[in-house]
């Protein structure tokens, strides 16, 4: 399995404390070496960074970890290939345009027979499930809302639908994000955990790195981390619930879809 992280901000916000636990489950605390991925969105785009190598060992990752980029959504993964090879394409996020801006997509799991799901406007590049399942939902929503549409709710409860049809070929754990909004589905296991005022130290599971956010933070920065397995040992994350959507936008959560209700 892989291992995904996403960030939701009101306010830029780098990720290299994050990101730098994250790096080391690429091929020294966990076993998922067969590449990483980050899209780090600036305004209707995102800047993205790939490597097959182990994040771990990995020059460009190091460059992220050290050099303070910040955005409002970030979504990044390491990868533990069981479909297709392990190479450039194959690794996550994937990325598309969709009524002028990008829509970044990650995912852990396995998609048993999603290839045989039709195509749209959007084609693969790579060979995994992941990719095709992105392209599948992506043409799904556009054959759907050509335009984007004026009742955000409407498409919220039509991604979740689209989640809830790929949860029945396997594992189906995503991060979705439309440059303005990062949607979360939950299939088995994502956490998810909001730093706000009054802040204070947390402490990384796999380096034992401790930072106070006091010093880098003011009092209005809303800050919400999602991430397959907890980041720290010393804050109170919280196990999202199966099969349910949660859309977050300037780091609060906006809505949440399951059962084909929509709650705001």
């Amino acid at each position: 399995m892989c291992e995904l992280l996403g960030l939701s901000a009101n306010v830029p916000t780098d990720i290299c404390f994050s990101f730098s636990t994250l790096m080391q489950r690429g091929g020294r605390t966990g076993p998922h070496k067969d590449g990483w991925g980050i899209s780090i969105y600036e305004g209707r785009g995102a800047r993205s960074f790939h490597d097959p190598r182990p994040s771990v060992a990995s020059e460009v990752a190091e460059l992220i970890r050290r050099h303070a980029i910040k955005s409002k959504i970030i979504v990044s993964h390491i990868r533990r290939a069981n479909r297709g090879r392990v190479c450039l394409e194959n690794t996550h996020p994937f990325s598309r345009e969709l009524w002028g801006r990008s829509w970044v997509f990650a995912h852990n799991g396995q998609l048993r027979g999603v290839k045989r799901y039709p195509l749209g406007a959007y084609r693969t590049i790579g060979s995994t499930d992941s990719e095709h399942a992105f392209c599948w939902l992506l043409s799904r929503i556009r054959e759907r809302f050509p335009d984007k549409p004026a009742d955000a709710r409407a498409l919220w409860k039509f991604i979740a639908a689209l989640a809830d049809e790929l949860a029945t070929l396997g594992t189906f754990n995503m991060l979705l994000s439309d440059a303005t909004h990062l949607y979360a589905y939950c299939n088995t296991h994502l956490h998810w955990l909001t730093r706000r005022a009054p802040f204070g130290p947390a402490r990384s599971i796999d380096t034992g790195e401790l930072v106070d956010f006091q010093d880098f933070t003011t009092p209005h920065d809303i800050v919400t981390l999602v991430a397959s397995r907890p980041l720290t040992d010393n804050e109170l994350w919280h196990a999202m619930s199966p099969h349910r959507l949660t859309v977050w936008r300037a780091g609060l959560a906006v809505a949440g879809v399951a059962g084909g209700r929509v709650e705001t």
